[in-house]
């Protein structure tokens, strides 16, 4: 399954070109959807806020040090996807930012397929002069970065809500959300699981057509849960039996009481299992398992 960056090699080059870290880890996962499977394990990261200086840092946190520190995290634990959603780069993504992320990535990226959304600190031309768009990517919107990815036995869709590079508030806009309606009603009952940075809320920093998207959506059963990151909080809610799930960031915390991490999650046709997996800040619920079931 090609992913934004996929590299895979064989298994001799895989213990080659990663030397000493080999002990920790194995065999790279064959690619998604080569036979039905009952479960999926993908790693979900969001706001990484990667640098183009190495040592930049805010809050205490040197979000290029944190990236350092997930990477093996994700690769010992063996996901079949890796999710970044949104806010790649650190403030304006610039060139140097995801060429460090590209360089941080690239051992994962030998083991599996990396997907990453558009936050409102990423810039599309940047990312693109660095990372180029997989087959998955729909062509039907202009200037937006959105893919479809079917994950047996779940389907991902990664939406963009970035609207000014560097200003807070989202928009999915009038043509995207004209496509994801299309799309949701010519598609199968398989559990579609929805990607987008900015946040769920009706406040200027959030998504601004929230409630146009959740219009959309409600309607179809088989839209199970929507995954935001945007702002920097770990929690769960849900909209007519719709699960939100808000990421935790792996760049670093807005107040104490969060954690800085990722989640590990494992999809199936009837749920998901989400386990926190936090390095940093508020390490209270470190390694707690949030179970959902889909509507």
């Amino acid at each position: 399954m090609p992913g934004i960056f996929y590299q895979p090699v064989t298994r001799k080059q895989f213990l080659k070109q990663l030397g000493g870290m080999a002990a920790l880890l194995t065999v790279p996962y064959p690619s998604i959807g080569r036979s039905p499977q009952k479960e999926v394990h993908w790693a979900l990261l969001s706001d990484t806020h990667i640098p183009e200086n190495k040592l930049d840092a805010y809050r205490n946190f040197q979000p290029y040090q944190n990236l350092t520190t997930v990477v093996p995290q994700v690769m010992k634990s063996q996901p079949q996807g890796v999710l970044i959603n949104g806010d790649v780069a650190r403030l304006t993504g610039e060139l140097g930012d995801y060429q460090n992320v590209k360089a941080l990535l690239n051992p994962l990226a030998r083991q599996a397929p990396v997907y990453m959304t558009m936050g409102n600190h990423d810039d599309r031309t940047h990312f693109y002069a660095v990372f180029s768009p997989p087959k998955e990517a729909q062509k039907g919107v202009e200037d937006k970065h959105i893919l479809v990815i079917e994950a047996d036995p779940v389907r991902l869709i990664l939406l963009d809500s970035l609207m000014y590079v560097d200003k807070t508030p989202g928009l999915l806009g009038k043509a995207q959300r004209t496509w994801l309606a299309a799309y949701l009603k010519q598609s199968d009952r398989r559990p579609t699981l929805l990607f987008v940075h900015h946040t769920l809320g009706d406040g200027d920093t959030d998504l601004l057509d929230v409630e146009r998207m959740f219009a959309i959506v409600k309607p179809f059963p088989q839209v199970k849960a929507i995954f935001y990151g945007h702002s920097h909080t770990y929690q769960y809610d849900t909209l007519e039996g719709i699960h939100l799930v808000n990421q935790p960031a792996v760049g670093y915390n807005f107040s104490d009481d969060q954690p800085v991490g990722w989640l590990q999650a494992r999809f199936t046709a009837e749920g998901a299992a989400l386990t926190l997996q936090a390095f940093g800040g508020n390490t209270q619920h470190h390694q707690q398992t949030k179970t959902l079931s889909w509507r």
